[in-house]
């Protein structure tokens, strides 16, 4: 009886561990940005702030490392364009560009691209790199989307950053801590 092992070779993220195939990539760019709009619907609203706590930022950040630069950022870039044409996954069920966080959905897809660049340099292979490349990611969703909260919603850049940064950044750190958890461990799963 024989089984077959998948082996991480560098370069590779946990989505090459699959058989390459087109259908795999483009199931892959799907369910990415299925899965952070599933996520997105986890929605809390946060007092004095147009901008809700979610499981999006999360999702968007595992599928930027687990599906690498390429493949991560074409999976946001989709789930910002199904939303934007009325797809309702956005925050709490929401749709349309131009909303008060849509800020933080272009963030994530430029976030999403960093952090899947990183993992293929090994990245999520251990806790402390895992850390980093998590608030690296969270830190380029807030450059983006902080700003933007500023614009679209006439704020102050100091009430944009009390009301779109402030609130989130406890469970940032633990979203961070999950990841941290998480991404090591399957890689450890993998390699025996």
């Amino acid at each position: 009886m024989s089984t077959a092992t998948a082996i991480a070779r560098p370069g590779e993220v946990l989505a090459d561990l699959l058989p390459a195939s087109r259908v795999r990539d483009i199931a892959l760019v799907a369910g990415g940005a299925a899965l952070t709009g599933l996520a997105a619907q986890i929605a809390v609203p946060v007092p004095h702030s147009p901008v809700p706590v979610t499981g999006q930022t999360f999702a968007a950040l595992l599928v930027g490392t687990s599906l690498g630069a390429g493949r991560g950022f074409l999976a946001l870039a989709l789930y910002a364009l199904a939303g934007s044409a009325g797809v309702p996954w956005f925050a709490g069920g929401a749709s349309g560009a131009g909303g008060a966080s849509f800020g933080y959905v272009l963030g994530m897809m430029l976030a999403v691209a960093a952090v899947g660049a990183l993992a293929r340099r090994g990245a999520d292979r251990s806790v402390l790199r895992t850390a980093g490349a998590m608030l690296l990611g969270e830190a380029i969703i807030y450059a983006v989307g902080v700003p933007y909260l500023a614009v679209a919603t006439g704020m102050s850049l100091s009430a944009a950053l009390a009301a779109g940064l402030v609130p989130f950044l406890v469970g940032d750190a633990l979203k961070a801590a999950l990841a941290m958890g998480l991404l090591p461990s399957v890689w450890k799963l993998v390699r025996k």
